[in-house]
């Protein structure tokens, strides 16, 4: 097997796609969001990636069928006027540097390959505290992304996230500026310890507004209240101290 296995299921012809990323991570913000967007948005599925860097195992679902862990691409094609959408999802990122850096070219050259130039990768704010109402922090490739996407209410702090961008979210940035690829991260506040639907529906509250499109997020509620439920107790015991400044920026 090839280190990085790409099974094409079509070739779409996509009108000036964005290029939309939302791996597991801190909170598995990015992946709730990206996978939300694919569902309300009907995603077409077009790609399989197979890897040597994923875990050596296969998922199974509720009928016995296994499932070798992977990436996929879908697009979502849009009337004339709107540019297209082409959204990366999956069970794992990379389990190594080299497999994460491998990774994250291959899926830039792909990209390139149907066009796209401008990337959205989505992911999660560490900060080992619960959050009532999470911010979503910015970073990007090209200074003049900002004042939009401050707009839209995106924060642009001094030294957060602190200690950068960890895996796919920051690499896709950083290869795909060295690539000439612009690209916005947007990081939804969260505490780390659960899945947490409500840093996702914040990231993609704003993500919405950018490619102007209409969400329900009633899915994303209701888990985000069962979450709350799980956590209310946790809450009270909660010491009140502020976390550790290494615990802060943490991002996935």
């Amino acid at each position: 097997m090839e280190d990085v296995l790409i099974v094409y299921k079509e070739k779409p012809e996509l009108n000036d796609p964005i290029l939309i990323e939302g791996l597991p991570g801190v909170g598995n913000v990015g992946k709730l969001a990206a996978e939300h967007l694919v569902d309300q948005l009907k995603g077409m599925k077009f790609v399989d990636i197979y890897s040597k860097y994923f875990p050596p195992q296969v998922l199974v679902d509720d009928s016995g069928i296994v499932k070798l862990v992977n990436n996929e691409m879908y697009y979502v094609k849009r009337d004339g006027v709107k540019r297209d959408l082409v959204v990366l999802i999956g069970d794992y990122q990379g389990l190594t540097p080299d497999g994460q850096y491998e990774l994250a070219d291959r899926i830039l050259r792909m990209a390139k390959e149907l066009g796209v130039e401008m990337t959205f990768t989505l992911g999660g704010y560490g900060l080992g505290k619960l959050i009532e109402q999470p911010r979503v922090l910015g970073a990007v490739t090209d200074e003049d992304l900002i004042p939009d996407m401050k707009d839209l209410g995106v924060t642009f702090s001094k030294g957060e996230p602190g200690s950068g961008i960890v895996g796919a979210s920051g690499l896709l940035l950083g290869l795909g500026k060295v690539y000439g690829m612009r690209s916005v991260c947007l990081m939804g506040e969260t505490s780390g310890y659960f899945v947490d639907p409500k840093a996702a529906q914040a990231v993609l509250e704003v993500l919405s507004k950018v490619l102007d499109v209409r969400l329900d997020f009633s899915d994303l509620e209701e888990k985000a209240e069962q979450i709350d439920q799980l956590t209310s107790k946790l809450k009270e015991t909660e010491p009140q101290q502020e976390p550790r400044k290494e615990d802060l920026g943490y991002i996935g």
